[in-house]
């Protein structure tokens, strides 16, 4: 049955990261569906930098955490507030994006219209190249048990055809039914960051449910600022996201081992560990390197996360 203007929990979630966040609720409020009410979970918080947010932003609803919970244990903070305040969608986006106005309403009516639906996600560019697509919905591979971003650093065109589904949808952008976050239950918090969005995607399709892409909906993200690191010998990328990378895809394949071919995610997982220590090693860069094998270690004991 569909629903007459139904709510939406927008939830972000921030990690000193105030002035995108804060350029991210500005976008939003300019949106024209307008049933909708901003959840903040701020990680790590600084209290001065959140007062001059909230001044800014008296609308919105704050969680702040002194810790960090990462992806997924912030986003579940929301998730059940949201909840537990019967919003009949749940939207995660991430703070470094800005939307345009009409992005809301065309993943409603998409999820309005297709009861098989769990969740829907939009087009999602590039904020500095507003013509470059950085995902377009994903594809998994089942024989190796890989994840790939669809259409990523493409021209965007008329001439490029968009599938309406999708394998897996980005937690950079999503919009779930609340109805399907209860029986499919939150995020998995073990994860904390990376394959949560895949795991959760899995989850839903378990159930029977699609996926769907909206090309109509349209995102700009402005890139990883929360995975760059400042350490210029070890590279632009933090040694966190090889550690999450490495540990994370693991536990995710483990998990949903009755998906996928044993001797080609073991052929992929050795390969792909082997790339990552001759690359590391050429490069010096044994911070990195150590991570990897952290991550190893840590996804065949089940440690929760390192930090």
């Amino acid at each position: 049955m569909k629903k007459t203007n139904p709510s939406v929990a927008v939830i972000l979630v921030n990690w000193k990261k105030y002035t995108l966040t804060s350029k991210c609720i500005d976008s939003i409020n300019k949106s024209i569906y307008k049933n909708f009410k901003i959840i903040l979970i701020d990680n790590q918080y600084t209290e001065k930098y959140l007062i001059e947010l909230k001044n800014k932003h008296k609308d919105i609803i704050v969680f702040k955490d002194k810790s960090n919970l990462g992806f997924t244990g912030a986003n579940n903070i929301g998730i059940s507030y949201a909840l537990e305040n019967d919003f009949d969608y749940i939207m995660l986006l991430n703070n470094d994006t800005e939307v345009e106005a009409n992005f809301i309403l065309p993943l409603i009516e998409r999820l309005e219209e297709n009861f098989f639906l769990a969740a829907v996600q939009p087009l999602i560019l590039n904020y500095y190249s507003k013509n470059t697509i950085w995902n377009a919905g994903g594809k998994l591979n089942k024989f190796f048990g890989t994840t790939q971003t669809r259409l990523n650093n493409k021209e965007l065109n008329p001439k490029l055809v968009f599938n309406d589904f999708t394998d897996w949808i980005s937690g950079c952008c999503i919009l779930i039914k609340s109805e399907i976050v209860k029986k499919t239950g939150l995020l998995d918090e073990k994860f904390f960051a990376y394959y949560e969005d895949v795991d959760w995607s899995l989850r839903m399709k378990g159930l029977g449910y699609e996926l769907g892409f909206v090309k109509e909906s349209i995102v700009y993200h402005h890139g990883s600022s929360s995975s760059k690191d400042n350490n210029k010998k070890e590279g632009n990328l933090s040694a966190k996201v090889h550690y999450f990378n490495i540990r994370n895809h693991i536990l995710f394949l483990k998990k949903h081992k009755n998906l996928f071919n044993l001797f080609g995610i073991v052929f992929f997982q050795v390969l792909k560990i082997t790339s990552y220590t001759i690359y590391f090693l050429i490069r010096f860069r044994f911070n990195k390197l150590s991570m990897v094998f952290k991550g190893i270690k840590h996804s065949l004991n089940n440690k929760q996360y390192f930090l």
